[in-house]
């Protein structure tokens, strides 16, 4: 309780804060760089992120080595969603309680390859992140939410020979992780870094699961674990070439591969069944085996110029491919161990991608720095799937048909940074994207083009131009064009209700089938982004911001009653995407961190060596077209809390801390008959870490401590149906080796 309570007075502390930085301003003050980016900048010292962050001419927050190394993580995830204002759901990254794909997420600035996970990457690899609450003009705006830029490793200055190997342990055996790190500067002007990881998981959860149905003459629970685990590996070599004073050439590489296993095991009690006749109990035992691999592959290179002192210019290319493919079985088994059902889903996508960008950037005048430019992206994906059962397909004439989709991306930006004065400067936008994507297949022909232009403004103002005091203040537009899925018409039948043959019935609210709709129209949201920041002498800063997000032609789905479809004689529920009218959402944003004497100098010596942190996010939201209450944009919760802490021993070279994450419950009004709620969060991470010399260091950590069960409730309004489904995560355990040759 007394950390909770110290965390919480950190988000109070804001005058503690300002009257301690009035008292050092004199002697701390330093004047702030130009935003001119072409300026040629002469470093003394080492930055740290948060002088980097400072200094960036939009809202950006920017975490480096030393957050990435911290809790000694093999999983790029595990480190994101300790950081404000992110949270990892499913795998999936939300920015501001806003589902994954309101979020962007690039890779050394070109868009994630398909089925990407943040699992797949090791954060030895990565160089430094990147988080960005409002679009910028040379980035693509599909980022209602945010965008997360991964920076993977550059060429060091001086050779890098770094190992680490590790054991973590959430199950039945432990599982291994290393990875080698290789780079060097050679001969003309060469220089390059070779950094390789392999990985394991081996994770296993208790699930539970209770459904109404049929209008409440249907009560099942159901009871089960589940068994994940696989391995992977990736690499990401990077070459620098200094071709001149101003001239370099880079080619990098990303190149991902794994396979992945799930098993589960689901006993299914019918504990209520015909009111009229007699309860009638049974159980069923359901077995579900899931296999399957991912790959991708990536070749970028980069050509930089800077001539005449004032231009520059850079050209890009890449070319890249992967895929994936599945099996996944179900087999149906009554309460005699006989099997009645065997379910059979395999499939695999191929995907292909090329990309061609330049800018162009020169000064105009004193003030400014204008850029053009343009980026091209073509991406093709061929997809096959097939579900049988008992050896018969699902959706005979559908099912087992490819299908294949080609989206071509093409945009034109110009940009301009102006330092109005040594108090204000400016960041003008404009971007123009389009999106074409065409589709064809059995039930998957269609043809959808998406136009987005987006204006940018970003505003920069010190109060003192000499002082640490920064206001920053956006009015953007943003877009989410509608993925492929969305798109396609082709039907997924739910299986517990037979579409085809003499079983075929109609299914229930709670189990619907679901479609794609190919005339989505992308949403579109205009937002305003204003906050205060001040940087503390040492390092320290608080940051209080707000947003708001004004979003039309919102994406949900709308579940009906369709008495005639193609995939069946009978009546189904269906879930289709629609575009509706409108949507909102506001939120404020708290953050605090810094060694712990300067934010409470009477609390703490100076000389002690204790870091703190804390960020309150507050969300709201409001879909206009849904009755209330909790209309919410889908998966955005109320709050979320962080804190943590590190302390450095002086007389030992040993440091430890932790940090945790809290949410609440909350409830989703998805559609006017439909409802989720979802149940609260909350998680504690903690590390050792000792260096036993100059080269070896060990590190032992915990990640999802104290996890409660996790799991939604959806509710079918005006009946008695619902499907709850829970999991209780079990927390990872592991220990990591580094040494630096």
């Amino acid at each position: 309780m007394k950390t909770t309570a110290l965390a919480s007075l950190l988000l109070l502390s804001p005058a503690l804060v300002l009257a301690q930085q009035e008292v050092d301003r004199a002697t701390n003050a330093a004047p702030t760089p130009s935003n001119q980016q072409l300026e040629r900048v002469s470093v003394t010292r080492q930055q740290t992120d948060t002088d980097l962050r400072r200094r960036e001419p939009v809202a950006k927050q920017l975490y480096g080595r030393e957050e990435l190394d911290k809790f000694g993580d093999s999983q790029l995830s595990d480190v994101l969603k300790r950081l404000p204002g992110i949270n990892v759901s499913g795998g999936q990254l939300r920015m501001r309680g806003l589902g994954g794909a309101y979020t962007q997420i690039l890779v050394n600035g070109e868009p994630a390859p398909p089925g990407f996970s943040l699992d797949n990457l090791n954060p030895a690899q990565v160089e430094r992140l990147e988080v960005t609450k409002a679009p910028t003009a040379d980035q693509s705006a599909q980022a209602i939410a945010g965008t997360l830029n991964i920076i993977l490793k550059d060429a060091p200055r001086i050779v890098q020979k770094d190992l680490r190997l590790g054991l973590a342990y959430a199950n039945e055996k432990p599982v291994i992780n290393g990875g080698f790190t290789y780079g060097n500067r050679t001969v003309g002007g060469l220089g390059f870094v070779l950094p390789v990881s392999v990985y394991q998981w081996d994770n296993r959860n208790h699930t539970d699961g209770e459904r109404l149905r049929d209008g409440g003459l249907t009560r099942l629970s159901s009871t089960g674990t589940d068994h994940s685990h696989g391995r992977g590996a990736n690499v990401s070599p990077r070459l620098n070439w200094k071709l001149g004073d101003d001239e370099t050439l880079t080619l990098q590489g990303f190149f991902v591969t794994n396979r992945f296993f799930n098993d589960g095991d689901n006993t299914t009690t019918e504990v209520f069944y015909d009111p009229v006749k007699s309860v009638r109990p049974r159980s069923v035992l359901d077995t579900t085996h899931n296999r399957g691999t991912f790959n991708a592959q990536r070749l970028n290179l980069q050509y930089n110029n800077r001539f005449d002192e004032d231009k520059r210019i850079e050209l890009r290319a890449g070319a890249g491919s992967g895929g994936a493919d599945f099996n996944f079985d179900f087999l149906g088994r009554d309460k005699n161990g006989v099997q009645t059902v065997a379910r059979s889903t395999t499939g695999e996508n191929r995907n292909r991608n090329a990309t061609l960008a330049g800018k162009y950037s020169q000064y105009a005048g004193e003030a400014h720095t204008v850029t053009v430019g343009s980026e091209l992206e073509r991406r093709t994906r061929d997809e096959t799937r097939r579900t049988t059962e008992n050896g018969v397909d699902l959706l005979p004439g559908i099912e087992g048909q490819p299908f294949d989709a080609t989206i071509t991306r093409s945009a034109v930006y110009a940009q301009d940074e102006w330092e109005i004065s040594k108090q204000w400067s400016a960041y003008f936008g404009m971007r123009h994207e389009q999106i074409k994507t065409v589709s064809a297949g059995v039930g998957s022909d269609f043809n959808s083009t998406s136009k987005v232009t987006t204006p940018l403004l970003h505003l920069n103002y010190k109060p003192d131009p000499k002082g640490r005091d920064l206001v920053r203040a956006s009015l953007t537009r943003s877009y989410k064009a509608a993925d492929v899925q969305q798109l396609i018409a082709r039907p997924t039948i739910n299986t517990d209700y037979p579409a085809t043959g003499l079983n075929a019935r109609t299914n229930t609210q709670t189990a619907p089938d679901r479609v794609g709709n190919p005339n989505l129209k992308p949403e579109l949201a205009t937002g305003l982004d204003a906050a205060w920041e001040t940087y503390l002498p040492a390092g320290g800063m608080v940051s209080v911001g707000v947003f708001h997000r004004r979003i039309t032609g919102l994406i949900r789905n709308a579940l009906a009653l369709e008495n005639s479809v193609s995939w069946s004689s009978q009546p189904r529920w269906v879930a289709k995407p629609i575009n509706l009218s409108k949507a909102t959402t506001e939120g404020l944003e708290l953050e605090v961190k810094g060694r712990a004497a300067e934010l409470f100098p009477s609390l703490f010596e100076p000389t002690t060596a204790l870091s703190l942190r804390a960020s309150l996010n507050l969300y709201r939201s409001h879909v206009a077209d849904i009755p209330g209450p909790d209309n919410r944009l889908e998966g955005q919760q109320p709050w979320q809390f962080n804190f943590g802490a590190d302390y450095r021993f002086k007389a030992v070279p040993l440091s430890m801390g932790f940090s945790a994450q809290i949410a609440p419950k909350f409830t989703v009004q998805q559609t006017a008959l439909q409802s989720q709620d979802s149940l609260a969060s909350r998680s504690l991470d903690a590390f050792a870490a000792m260096q036993l010399s100059k080269q070896d260091s060990v590190r032992l950590s915990v990640n999802g401590l104290f996890q409660p069960k996790q799991g939604t409730r959806v509710l079918i309004a005006g009946l008695p149906d619902y499907n709850l489904s829970e999991r209780k995560p079990v927390a990872w355990w592991s220990a990591n080796w580094e040494h630096k040759f």
